[in-house]
Formats: C-alpha cells, structure tokens, sequence
C-alpha cells in the first residue's frame, strides 16, 4: 500500500512509520519539523517538510495518490491550547481536513487511521476505566479539536466510503519522546532525573493517566490499517496509574532519593483517565504487551543510551 504518515517525524508517528516500511509498504511523511526530528524518518520513507495546512502538503499527497492516510500530526499540548483554542483547532481540525481532502483528491484513497484522543475526549467520567461507549466531554480545546477530527472522519466514510478507523491513545511514553516539544510526564521526568536536576509534579500528584507503550501503540496503528471494523477504539492498558507513582518509580530505579517540587494544578487538567480496552482487543486482535512497571524500564534504558 501506499500511506502518508503525517506527523512522521514525531515520536509515536515515526514509531509507527518505521513499522510500516518494515511490512513493504510505500510511505510518504509529511511532517513540518516543528516538533518532529528528521532522524526519526526511516530511510525508505520519503519526507515532504511542510505544515499539513500548507498548499505544498497538499500537492504532494495528492500526487503520491495514498491507498491510506495515518494522521498523526497534531497540535498536542493541552496547556496550548487553554491558552491559544483557536491555533489548537486551526492545526488539529483543519489540518485534518486539509489531508483528508488531499488524500481524497490523489483518486486511490480507500482507508484513514485517525490517531485520536481518548486520554482528553472522555473528560473526567464517572466510568472508569471508561469504554467507547462513553460520549465525548472534553475539558480542554484540546480534547475537544481531537474528537472533531474523529467526527470528520467519520463523516468522510459516510460521504466517500473510505474505511476510517480512529485509535484513541490513552497516554503514550516510550523511545523517542522528546520532552521539549511532545508533552509527556515520563519523558520529562526521565530526562530530568538523568540530567540531575529536581522534577515538578502539578497539583497533589494523585491524577491518574493509563499509560501505554509507543510499541502497543504501533501494534494497534498496524492491526488497524487491515481491520474490518470502522469508528473509535480505545488503545491504551485498562490500569490506572498516578504521577506521584511514576515519579517514585522513575526516581528509585535512577537512583534518586530526592522528592519532587510541587506546583499548582494545571488548568484543563483531568483527574482521572483511564480506558477500557476490551473492544480492540476483541476486534484487532491486539492486547498491550507493556505493563508499567516494565515498560518504565524499557523507557529508561532508551533514554540513558541518548546523547546529552
């Protein structure tokens, strides 16, 4: 097949780009490199570098004529968007239109993988770990950009009939996660705490996140791309796990015994988000393969090995 991976560059889109061209598939990266980093792109891939709203990015996908888009490109930092709604929605929703249109153009367009949000689209629910069953009630621009991106791809196979499959990530750690320009409390934790220097933890550190491997991720990116099931799945762990506890563990296995800073709790921030994630195990075939406590383990030894 051929398939765009926007965002490509970046930490879970080059992850699942490389995952692709190891299956003999053709891909075209879009990626402006405002926080992805050309040595992530694998070498068999070819690499556009422009804004996914840009008439450049257009054209070229367009005329590479994808079987498949995998849109992973996005404006993700939730503060950023309490702060700049109308950017955040600007990038995450028009820039999504603006490749399914491209995509839709090139003529061959038959199936869409939509990285979405199911760590913000839930909001704060009362069920939890909470399933697909769930609406959507986003406390930040964030969540709220994200699962319109879900919704215009929904629509899209309505109105076109392409497959659209839309993976909502709880949250994603992992190799290759930059903790300057992909937000991530593992990453910046990890990166802190090897550089010497104390962490903050916001608010009490009991909000809650389930944490997902980028390589469980990948896998489900890849099983969606074959699936014959269309909407939302959730992909994440089913366990809910606290900052307080993933800086403990991250400090204890570096060696650090020194607590964290506190600071004040973040606007927009939910408190508990957790997914269930027994649809995507029943309609993929695909468990996650990383607990916590191990693949904390593989983060550190990643990060360990990168220069600083």
């Amino acid at each position: 097949m051929r398939i765009v991976v926007t965002g490509g560059a970046g930490f879970i889109g080059s992850n699942v780009a490389d995952a692709f061209v190891e299956r003999g598939h053709e891909v075209l990266i879009v990626d402006d490199l405002s926080t992805g980093v050309e040595a992530n792109v694998n070498a068999k891939a070819r690499l556009v570098k422009a804004d996914i709203r840009s008439p450049e990015a257009f054209e070229a996908v367009r005329a590479f004529r994808p079987d498949a888009l995998c849109l992973h490109a996005a404006q993700i930092d939730v503060r950023r968007s309490v702060t700049e709604p109308r950017l955040d929605a600007d990038m995450n929703v028009g820039g999504t239109l603006a490749m399914l249109e491209a995509g839709r153009a090139g003529g061959a367009l038959s199936r869409v993988v939509y990285a979405a949000s199911g760590g913000s689209m839930y909001g704060d629910s009362s069920v939890v770990p909470t399933p697909e069953t769930e609406g959507p009630a986003p406390v930040s621009p964030y969540g709220v950009s994200k699962a319109a991106g879900e919704l215009y791809v929904h629509a899209y196979a309505a109105m076109y009939g392409v497959h659209g499959v839309a993976v909502r990530y709880a949250n994603v750690y992992g190799p290759r996660q930059n903790p300057h320009g992909e937000a991530g409390v593992v990453s910046i934790f990890c990166e802190r705490l090897l550089a010497g220097k104390p962490c903050t933890i916001y608010g009490d550190g009991g909000q809650t996140r389930d944490f997902v491997h980028v390589h469980d991720v990948v896998a489900a990116n890849v099983a969606a791309l074959s699936t014959g099931f269309r909407g939302g799945l959730n992909v994440g762990t089913g366990v809910e796990t606290d900052v307080n506890t993933v800086y403990d563990v991250l400090a204890k296995a570096l060696g650090v015994a020194t607590p964290a800073l506190r600071g004040p709790a973040r606007v927009g921030e939910q408190r508990r988000s957790v997914l269930a994630v027994a649809k995507a195990k029943a309609v993929l075939g695909w468990t996650p393969r990383y607990g916590i406590a191990e693949g904390l383990r593989q983060t550190i030894g990643w990060y360990r090995e990168q220069p600083r």
